[in-house]
């Protein structure tokens, strides 16, 4: 990322960018900076933009070749076109031959890492991973929203804000503003505030509901599951959830007992290393394998 951020400081652009990952927070917002560095905002002629399955790969490569109409480049940006996943022959051969007159923008959130196309992209630009951040970051960039609104939020109200949003920061942002809307006549932001504003995200349900029946509190379990009725959430994907919640239990619990690391643990399960630490161990902790195995059995029938 900070290559980009020089990139765009320094007005020295690569032909090709693909933005990749699961934050497509981020995603979007490298996207548009390097957009809005690019070409001036009503600057229309210069810009085409592609997106899903069935883009017209001959299109782009027409368009790549094309020379600028009274500006200094033409800025092309393909999203979700899943050649970074299936491969594209054609967009293969079109990293390799563009001018200095084009910059290439690919937003992907899949890509496999071995394909010849991301490795072109790699030699000919710049292939930015735009990940889960962690505790630490998402504290700071939530931090820096408030700033900007010469607002303050205590330590309590902050943890509290990541246990509801989640880590996924379109859904922090959105709780952010929410939260600086409703105290627009006050400084400080308390975790009453975020109690009374702040929506809890279904997974972050599905896991209170699955805490309760590692506790034994029955009732808990079925207030949680009742909320999630009254909220319209579809019993199949409740079960879906569910299932996927024991699923991830068991795999921790599994590999934790394999003596693999936190960071090991992470990768395999595809988890956000923060709640790996502070939510999946000390919950799968509390189940036996053979509970685990077999609420997970109980899902599937």
């Amino acid at each position: 990322m900070k290559r980009i951020a020089q990139d765009i400081k320094e007005g020295r652009f690569s032909k090709i960018y693909l933005l990749y990952g699961e934050e497509s927070y981020l995603r979007r917002q490298y996207r548009d900076n390097l957009r809005n560095a690019l070409i001036p905002s009503d600057d229309t002629m210069n810009i085409s933009m592609f997106s899903g399955k069935d883009i017209n790969v001959n299109e782009v490569a027409d368009l790549t070749g094309t020379m600028p109409f009274f500006a200094e480049r033409r800025v092309i940006i393909i999203e979700n076109s899943g050649w970074l996943k299936n491969g594209n022959e054609r967009m293969l051969e079109i990293v390799k031959t563009i001018p200095d007159t084009t910059v290439v923008i690919m937003v992907e959130q899949e890509v496999d890492k071995r394909s010849k196309l991301f490795k072109a992209i790699g030699s000919a630009g710049y292939a930015a991973l735009c990940e889960m951040q962690d505790e630490a970051t998402l504290k700071k960039w939530i931090l820096g929203l408030l700033k900007k609104e010469n607002k303050l939020i205590t330590a309590d109200a902050l943890n509290l804000l990541l246990d509801r949003t989640g880590t996924n920061m379109e859904n922090i942002r959105k709780e952010v503003e929410k939260l600086i809307c409703y105290k627009y006549y006050d400084e400080g932001i308390t975790a009453r505030d975020v109690e009374a504003l702040c929506v809890v995200q279904v997974q972050n349900k599905i896991f209170e509901m699955v805490e309760s029946v590692a506790k034994k509190e029955q009732k808990r379990a079925l207030e949680l599951y009742y909320d999630l009725i009254a909220l319209k959430e579809a019993p199949m994907k409740i079960l879906a959830l569910i299932a996927r919640q024991f699923n991830m239990l068991l795999q921790v619990r599994e590999l934790k007992k394999k003596g693999y690391s936190e960071a090991d643990i992470a990768k395999n399960t595809g988890l956000n290393a923060y709640y790996l630490k502070k939510k999946y161990i000390p919950q799968a902790a509390q189940f036996k394998m053979k509970q685990l195995e077999d609420a997970l059995k109980a899902c599937v029938e």
